[in-house]
């Protein structure tokens, strides 16, 4: 048997300037995929129709299999559990791509 490289996985939530719309997401390469969001690679998409550019969270995950877990976890919670989640690590809300756009 052989075992192919484990390829993590990052569950990330995304919203606007005034933090009235989440939008959260799994990917295994954040920094692309919040470059994706930030520069409205699709138009059509949900955070391009609602201007969700500011990364407000994330957590990393050695499994894109965990992270997909915890994206269903939080999607299944109400608004103010997510906004709880995202106070106890961003009490700020300050956008997050500063800190890993060097990744």
């Amino acid at each position: 048997m052989t075992t192919g490289m484990v390829r993590g996985g990052t569950t990330y939530i995304m919203t606007n300037k005034n933090n009235t719309t989440l939008y959260c997401g799994v990917t295994s390469d954040i920094v692309s995929r919040v470059m994706e969001h930030k520069s409205r690679e699709y138009p059509e998409s949900f955070t391009a129709r609602y201007n969700l550019f500011k990364l407000v969270y994330f957590l990393s995950f050695s499994s894109i299999e965990e992270a997909i877990e915890h994206e269903k976890y939080i999607k299944g919670k109400r608004r103010d559990w997510k906004n709880e989640l995202i106070n106890s690590v961003n009490p700020d809300w300050k956008d997050l791509w500063e800190e890993i756009k060097e990744w």
